[in-house]
């Protein structure tokens, strides 16, 4: 197994596993993730005792409804016959594992060299299998992906789904434009896209919170995220984690803050 510890900002990948492996642990369990265990165990991380920071519990409860959100969409992109899904910042994201897929579905995880061969390390260790023909491209975004990812075998003639998982709040305005232009030109007409951006006011509320990773947020999502992806040729809708989570029987029961904005929850379709 890899003996590199996670570090930086891919790490906070394996403390997403870790919320997914408790969240697998529930009765009724929004979605079963059984390699997150093992990510979390291999990262080194403790195991949540005695009563976690209020902070915490909300950061770990959207990441539980932002999975099932994009896991939904990915059905529904298969049910519309795409067979291409790519996955920017794949961390240890294992839905090409969890998930059922259609035959011929090709799964190109993108994300730097080390956090795929500390990825790798462990489904080796787990005997894992994906359901799918899964395509690791080892680049990093702020580097040129597209032709990475061309080299792997991405048709840009074909409908494809994109799966940007908390990832964008990481990165600088100018940055975020810069992908998603980039999405946009690898983009068949069809294609579909999944993002979750940061609220508004969500750096205020957060950044200073050395407790999770969102002392490492750097930017939230534009006052119209609808109108903002129409801009880049996409027809988009927005969702609440409140609301994701009503749909889903999970209802939050403290009462909001303040007036509700758009929501951090996108689902786009290419024009």
């Amino acid at each position: 197994m890899s003996t590199a510890r996670p570090s930086g900002v891919w790490a906070t990948a394996v403390g997403v596993a870790r919320v997914r492996a408790l969240e697998s642990e529930r009765e009724k369990a929004l979605f079963r993730d059984p390699l997150a265990a093992a990510f979390t165990a291999a990262g080194g991380l403790p195991k949540v005792t005695g009563t976690p920071p209020q902070r915490w519990v909300a950061v770990a409860f959207s990441i539980v409804i932002r999975t099932r959100f994009l896991d939904e969409l990915l059905a529904e992109a298969m049910a519309a016959g795409i067979r291409q899904v790519v996955l920017l910042g794949a961390g240890m994201d294992s839905r090409a594992y969890r998930l059922d897929w259609p035959a011929k579905t090709r799964f190109f995880e993108v994300d730097t060299a080390e956090p795929l061969d500390f990825k790798e390390s462990v489904l080796l260790a787990e005997r894992a299998e994906p359901r799918c023909e899964r395509i690791t491209v080892p680049v990093d975004l702020r580097e040129d992906w597209p032709t990475a990812l061309a080299a792997a075998g991405h048709d840009p003639d074909a409908p494809t789904v994109w799966i940007a998982e908390g990832l964008l709040i990481y990165l600088p305005a100018d940055a975020v434009d810069r992908l998603l232009g980039q999405i946009g030109h690898l983009s068949a007409p069809g294609s579909r896209m999944g993002l979750t951006l940061g609220s508004r006011g969500v750096l205020e509320r957060f950044a200073q919170d050395q407790e999770t990773a969102a002392s490492m947020w750097v930017s939230e999502m534009p006052e119209d995220p609808i109108a903002w992806l129409a801009d880049l040729g996409w027809t988009a809708e927005t969702f609440t984690v409140r609301e994701r989570a009503a749909a889903y029987g999970r209802p939050v029961t403290v009462p909001a803050a303040g007036p509700q904005g758009p929501g951090g929850l996108v689902s786009a379709i290419r024009r």
